[in-house]
């Protein structure tokens, strides 16, 4: 595992990559847009956040613990950014990661963020050497909790208001998958 590389990832529409000065527009469009934006942790962003989120994003190590890395979700036919998706290996368990993902609206409900967050849990398990990956998701978010269903992850919880997000406490659940189960759901390919 080398921490501070990170090699671009492909799939059979997307390009997982590291975020670029050329996203900033798309970008912006997606982060403040109020559907989008319901179910993450942030409601807008400025074009100054924008450009320094990317920065930081562009030499942030890949695989360091305690250190959440977003990817650009780039669509290849056009070129065109689409989303991003997160991954964070865990500070006091670096053999755990938890990934992320937000969608751009247009691109929502076709499969691009199922495509994306496989390339990215097959990378982690593979290349970081990942035993467990978590993701989770506010109860009411029934698309992420179905994403995640289908990339064989279980859902191991559901924790009642156990997290204060803008202004409520909310209900979450916790799903994860291990690297054998990922390897047999995958036919021995991570």
């Amino acid at each position: 595992m080398t921490i501070d590389t990170f090699p671009g990832l492909s799939s059979p529409r997307l390009k997982i990559r590291r975020f670029d000065d050329a996203d900033v527009s798309a970008f912006l469009a997606y982060r403040n847009d109020a559907e989008v934006a319901r179910f993450q942790s942030w409601n807008c962003c400025s074009e100054e956040e924008a450009r320094e989120f990317i920065e930081e994003m562009k030499i942030l190590p890949c695989g360091q613990p305690g250190k959440g890395l977003q990817l650009a979700i780039e669509m290849t036919e056009t070129e065109s950014l689409i989303g991003d998706c997160y991954l964070e290996v865990d500070s006091r368990e670096p053999r755990q990661a938890e990934i992320g993902f937000t969608l751009s609206r247009p691109y929502q409900k076709q499969g691009f963020a199922t495509e994306a967050i496989a390339a990215v849990v097959g990378y982690a398990f593979h290349d970081l050497d990942v035993h467990r990956i978590v993701g989770r998701a506010d109860t009411r978010n029934i698309a992420s909790a179905a994403l995640m269903e289908r990339l064989g992850m279980r859902r191991e919880g559901h924790h009642l208001q156990s997290y204060w997000f803008k202004g409520e406490w909310t209900d979450e659940y916790l799903y994860a998958i291990l690297k054998d189960e990922w390897l047999k759901k995958n036919g021995g390919a991570a």
